[in-house]
Formats: structure tokens, sequence, C-alpha cells
């Protein structure tokens, strides 16, 4: 049974996937291949993160996704404000600070608790 940030995460990437489809048809290719790649890397982490050998090593991935994350919202930024494209990317970003306040939770109780 996936977590909460696990099933968030995936959803997001799926979101990413069908956005980068309508990026490329209205031929976007360079943003659009790097919002793919950050924006599907967040979950790819995180599923990493559980599957950890340590805590340490657990929060060293979510930390990883938290800045995948972060990379993503600065790329549907800047579709958004360039203007090189006729797609509404509000609920996209409104996702992806759901997810970073999730993620930098996580990462902030994992280091402040390192034994536990």
């Amino acid at each position: 049974m996936a977590s909460l940030v696990q099933q968030k995460s995936f959803d997001f990437a799926l979101t990413i996937i069908k956005l980068y489809t309508k990026l490329q048809q209205q031929q976007e290719y360079v943003l659009s291949r790097q919002l793919l790649r950050s924006g599907t890397s967040v979950g790819a982490n995180i599923v990493e993160a559980t599957a950890g050998q340590s805590r340490r090593d657990f929060s060293a991935k979510m930390s990883i996704a938290s800045k995948e994350a972060r990379e993503t919202r600065y790329w549907l930024q800047l579709l958004r404000e360039s203007q090189l494209v006729t797609i509404d990317v509000s609920e996209e970003l409104s996702d992806v600070e759901e997810l970073i306040r999730i993620l930098t939770s996580i990462v902030k109780t994992t280091s402040q608790n390192p034994k536990s």
C-alpha cells in the first residue's frame, strides 16, 4: 500500500506526462522535456527513499525528491510567465506546491529525529 506522498507524487507524474503531451502538441520541446524529467523524478526518488537502507539514506532521497519538486515548480513558472504556450499550468503549480510542503515536512521531521 502506497503512502500519501507516494500516491500524490505518482498522480502528479501522470499529470506531468499528460501536460508534456499537450506541450509537445504546441511545439514546445525544450521546457517540456525538462519538466517531464523533473516532474516524474519526484515520485521515483520517493519510491527509492522508502526502500532506503538507513534513515540517512531515506532522508537523502527525500531531500532529492524535494529538490526535484522545486525544479519542477521552476519549469512550470517559466512556462506560465514566458507565455510560450496557451496552456494554463495553475493546477500543476498548486499540486507541486503541496508536494513541496509535504516533502519539506518529511525532511525536517527526519532530520530532527535522526535516531527514531
